[in-house]
């Protein structure tokens, strides 16, 4: 398949290098070009806009920061959208907010485009093996003809509705989520290290019994052992999405009183210098209340 591929930064990277090795032709774009440059000798194609990334493709996929960023490549100077051929597929991969996805399907249903969300679950090592998580959600026809694609980039693929926002949803409220689990390890392990028990002994107790899931061990882990760099995803990014996941519980009118509390968290662990830290390291600010 003829592949455009705008967003080349740790996770699309290696994304992007799993399509190639499959076989699927693909134009890159990438704001800092260095990044895109690095994929030329594995057969990529490099352009020097988000319009020459899409315009001869059978489906574009964007791998970016956040809003901002995806409203740029697809809308702004020499934008995505306006070169996307009649019926090929955007496949939007990125962490955004429901709003922006609602608008994205209307705007490429009026230039008689196609649109499907497809955020993941993963971290960038994850990205570079191909065992992503996917979640995907838009006009059923669409997905299938993808489905070679998330095969290659993710271990599972999950579908879950017709409308692409399902799928934004799904993503926000899985990362917070996430953060819940991050914000109860760290009380956790202050309460058991001010109690005098070892935290490592805790977390195995815990790991190897009740809370077996990957998340509980990777993050626990990192919390005990006080690593938070390099940083598999940026205290910022995780910020971003708090502050999404707010946005989209207002907007339906659903209280999520956890995700205010970890909305302060992230401001109290960036205050304190943690902006280039992993985002699970807003532990450090339970930790530090208590005295630790």
């Amino acid at each position: 398949m003829r592949v455009g591929f705008i967003g080349l930064g740790n996770m699309g990277s290696g994304m992007a290098r799993n399509l190639i090795k499959a076989g699927h032709q693909l134009t890159v774009y990438n704001r800092t070009r260095q990044r895109a440059e690095s994929l030329e000798s594995r057969g990529a194609r490099v352009v020097s806009s988000p319009a020459e990334a899409a315009s001869a493709a059978e489906a574009l996929i964007t791998m970016l920061a956040d809003d901002g960023a995806v409203e740029d490549v697809l809308l702004g100077h020499d934008g995505a959208m306006g070169a996307l051929p009649p019926g090929a597929v955007h496949v939007g991969m990125s962490t955004i907010s429901v709003q922006l996805s609602r608008r994205l399907g209307a705007e490429h249903q009026a230039k008689q485009q196609h649109y499907i969300a497809a955020p993941v679950f993963g971290r960038p090592d994850a990205a570079a093996a191909g065992e992503l998580f996917i979640v995907v959600a838009g006009p059923s026809p669409q997905i299938e003809r993808c489905r070679g694609l998330f095969d290659r980039m993710g271990q599972k693929t999950f579908v879950i509705d017709e409308q692409p926002p399902a799928a934004n949803v799904c993503k926000l409220t899985g990362n917070f989520l996430i953060t819940t689990v991050i914000e109860s390890l760290a009380e956790a392990f202050a309460l058991v290290r001010k109690s005098g028990l070892n935290a490592e002994k805790f977390l195995e107790v815990m790991t190897e019994s009740l809370f077996t899931a990957p998340l509980y061990r990777n993050y626990g882990s990192m919390i005990v052992s006080d690593k938070f760099e390099p940083a598999g995803f940026k205290m910022p990014l995780g910020f971003k999405d708090n502050r999404l996941v707010l946005a989209a519980a207002e907007e339906v009118r659903a209280p999520i009183p956890m995700a205010s509390l970890v909305h302060d968290r992230f401001l109290e662990a960036m205050a304190l210098g943690l902006s280039n830290a992993d985002w699970s390291a807003i532990s450090r600010v339970s930790l530090r209340n208590a005295g630790l």
